[in-house]
């Protein structure tokens, strides 16, 4: 899982660290998935606020146009009051909402909670990969940026098992101690060494990159990261920069797509049609409640395997696989939906759609799904990277919706192979975007990440520790 060389004791502050600041990605990913099991409760008999189906579904809206809302307030407190402050205040957030959930006498109540839920989330997934990104030695870069989107994960499962099978007031609680443990301990946690040296806070930079790294020797990091900072404030960090400077532009637009070809895989339809998707197949018949969660544990397995691997085999490597292989899974599926809608007796083959959904959680969260959170935190340079990280974000929120809309429109119109077909050349022409214009960060300090976007030939600490070149 660690690269060679490297001491448990230098990891684990950064260790612990990370996990405390990503239980607000726990409670995040309950927020995702409660309303699947909770859409039956508040239409059904049995419910304390009883909705109707449209009422029920404006839930999972209203936590969208929040994180939309958040957007703003999310680019200001990551740099006001830095990476640390603005995930505290994100789980706090969240703590608060998950109180009124648990304590809502009407639906109004339940969409304002679910509007603030949204807002902190957005917070959260922006300010947690800043500040692992910050914190971390480049070798496990890519582990400890990983277990955000794990978390996330965790909570999804976490929220399909209690929410389908325990009281009402279950996953509210769950959400409330994780988040509670989160503004409890991570206050004693470091900020961000980059934060501070930005915010020329030399003094505390230098204790907190120390306590960071298990008090070893960081004087030539500190050192690193002073001229990094220096080097890149020389670049205003201007929202428009983001446009005319050269490797901001580069950056972008490889987040836009990247984040927009998670949701034009299908993962939005995925998660959020799993049942329709099933009963399509005809005579194979999953219960709802129970695919969801194999569904949601198959990508959890999915993610934390692709999580041990990726400071090792390299992101490029992990995108690929996932594109080719999601491609592929996707591709029978639509050639499964075809021939049954073009009339022909699939009746034998009938279990073809489970097991390419089940196939689709595996392949999905091993590389597209989990890469581009990891690689957001990495490409953009620190004066810039409040506004193209909370931009990177927005464009998932937007291409989330636009990817159902457009799944619900032709799957009315013409069939649920049309956007299927869709789904599986957007994968498939993923994996030649990746191998052509996506820079591989494995190994790579923040720094020389920026100079690899420059376009200068960059040669990795790592390399140049195993070939006996001078470090500079």
């Amino acid at each position: 899982m660690f690269a060679k060389g490297i001491e448990f004791g230098h990891l684990l502050p950064q260790i612990v660290a990370t996990i405390l600041g990503t239980l607000m990605a726990i409670s995040d990913g309950m927020t995702y998935g409660w309303t699947s099991p909770m859409i039956p409760y508040f239409t059904g008999n049995d419910t304390h606020i009883k909705m109707t189906m449209h009422e029920a579904e404006m839930m999972e809206t209203v936590n969208l146009l929040g994180a939309f809302a958040g957007l703003p307030t999310t680019i200001l407190a990551v740099d006001k009051i830095g990476r640390k402050k603005s995930m505290l205040v994100a789980s706090f957030a969240g703590c608060l909402c998950w109180i009124a959930i648990i304590f809502a006498p009407n639906k109004e109540i339940l969409y304002v909670a679910r509007f603030i839920s949204g807002m902190a989330g957005d917070m959260c997934f922006v300010a947690a990969p800043m500040y692992i990104a910050e914190i971390a030695d480049h070798r496990i870069r890519g582990f400890l940026s990983s277990l955000i989107y794990l978390m996330m994960l965790v909570g999804i499962l976490l929220v399909y098992v209690t929410g389908a099978f325990t009281a009402y007031y279950v996953p509210p609680i769950i959400g409330i101690v994780l988040t509670s443990i989160q503004c409890v301990c991570f206050p004693f946690m470091p900020e961000s060494p980059y934060y501070l040296v930005c915010t020329n806070q030399i003094e505390k930079a230098e204790k907190a990159l120390k306590r960071l790294r298990g008090d070893s020797n960081t004087t030539k990091e500190m050192e690193d990261i002073q001229k990094a900072v220096e080097r890149q404030k020389t670049e205003k960090g201007r929202p428009k920069d983001l446009v005319l400077i050269p490797s901001n532009r580069k950056a972008i637009i490889i987040m836009t797509i990247l984040n927009g070809i998670q949701h034009f895989a299908g993962i939005s339809v995925m998660v959020m049609n799993l049942h329709i998707i099933l009963a399509e197949a005809g005579s194979v018949y999953i219960e709802p409640r129970v695919a969801a969660v194999i569904f949601a544990g198959i990508m959890l397995i999915g993610a934390s395997t692709s999580s041990c691997l990726i400071d090792k085999l390299g992101r490029k490597v992990l995108l690929i696989l996932s594109s080719v292989l999601t491609g592929i899974t996707l591709g029978i599926m639509t050639a499964f939906f075809h021939l049954k809608n073009a009339g022909y007796d699939v009746l034998y083959v009938s279990w073809i759609p489970a097991a390419c959904c089940m196939t689709y959680a595996l392949t999905f969260k091993s590389g597209l799904g989990l890469v581009p959170i990891v690689i957001t935190a990495e490409i953009f340079p620190t004066t810039i990277k409040a506004i193209g990280m909370t931009i990177a974000d927005a464009v998932y929120v937007l291409m989330a919706v636009v990817s159902i809309q457009i799944y619900s429109v032709l799957f009315n119109k013409f069939g649920i192979h049309v956007p299927f077909y869709i789904f599986t050349v957007c994968c498939l022409s993923m994996a030649f975007f990746t191998a052509l214009f996506i820079p591989e960060t494995k190994g790579k300090t923040l720094d020389e990440i920026q100079l690899k976007l420059k376009g200068l030939k960059v040669t990795p600490k790592s390399e140049q520790a195993e070939n006996g070149i001078p470090m500079t």
